[in-house]
């Protein structure tokens, strides 16, 4: 009951969460946005989410369909499973000492969802954008992991609920900034946003790797990709403040969130090669001269 009720109001918060891009995004651009559906245009999403369910699924010959059926909803199976490992009170729906290490797992296994989401279609386009995406999530993941590496060894713990508790009187933020900006960074990528959405690059692979998917195909999609970026930013919060309960957490946890939206209105798209030489020849090293670091400072506190 508690993994349906936690799934429910997480999907409801996504929903809000998109009305609030399209509305960052319309006056960042100088114009209304939505604003017919209910009052101010609040109940645009689930207008939205009732037309997309509703319409009818046209699958093309050459599709394979049942990895094209299946690796949408696990796709966005994957996200929520990650959700439950975040420690909302204190606790978490899947807690143990170890869930950093579930979610090295489960995010890392989004990779190949997104692959065969893209290879399945049997399109030129969706397997390019796919492809894209892959060889950016790889790169980035490695100093995405090292970063939580570096808070692993600072709180000697794999307990998402231990690293909150260790930052009760120092937030590991502090002194860690350019850490801090990198992981932003790398969360930018993961979720493949803007600037670096080279996965969907309108302008040369019409829309990405999820051009061939309409309907409830790409809701689904589109679900697991704002969720995942709700998740980072609660993860955000976790590594880097405190708990999620608290008041000052939350509201660094709204600027997360609208950080997220702002970029897209504001930093135009890299160039691919950019992108590449961003995390190999300058996140990579930073982060790699730092764990030696953050290895003497743990054996010194302890």
């Amino acid at each position: 009951m508690n993994f349906l009720l936690s799934t429910i109001s997480i999907l409801i918060a996504v929903a809000f969460y998109t009305i609030l891009e399209r509305k960052l995004l319309s006056y960042i651009q100088m114009r209304k946005g939505p604003n017919k559906v209910g009052f101010m245009g609040i109940l645009q999403p689930f207008s939205d989410a009732l037309k997309l369910f509703n319409k009818n699924l046209i699958s093309p010959e050459l599709m394979n369909f049942s990895f094209s059926y299946s690796t949408p909803p696990m796709s966005l199976l994957m996200i929520i499973l990650m959700m439950s490992i975040i420690p909302f009170n204190y606790y978490s729906l899947i807690d143990n000492k170890h869930n950093i290490l579930l979610f090295f797992i489960l995010s890392s296994m989004m990779v190949y969802f997104i692959l065969m989401i893209g290879w399945s279609t049997n399109s030129k386009y969706c397997t390019i954008g796919s492809i894209r995406s892959v060889a950016q999530m790889i790169s980035y993941e490695i100093s995405f992991f090292l970063i939580i590496l570096f808070i692993i060894l600072l709180s000697n713990s794999f307990s998402f609920t231990q690293i909150s508790e260790n930052q009760y009187l120092l937030s590991f933020c502090w002194g860690n900034f350019i850490l801090f900006f990198i992981w932003m960074t790398s969360c930018l990528a993961e979720t493949n946003r803007s600037p670096f959405d080279f996965a969907e690059g309108e302008s040369e692979l019409v829309s990405g790797f999820n051009v061939e998917y309409m309907g409830g195909w790409f809701a689904l999609i589109f679900l697991a990709e704002y969720m995942s970026m709700l998740m980072l930013s609660m993860i955000s919060i976790i590594l880097f403040f405190n708990y999620l309960n608290k008041p000052t957490s939350i509201i660094i946890l709204i600027m997360i969130s609208i950080f997220l939206i702002w970029i897209r209105g504001t930093i135009p798209r890299f160039r691919y090669d950019m992108l590449m030489n961003l995390t190999w020849k300058l996140f990579l090293p930073i982060t790699l001269m730092i764990i030696p670091l953050s290895m003497n400072i743990s054996f010194f506190f302890s």
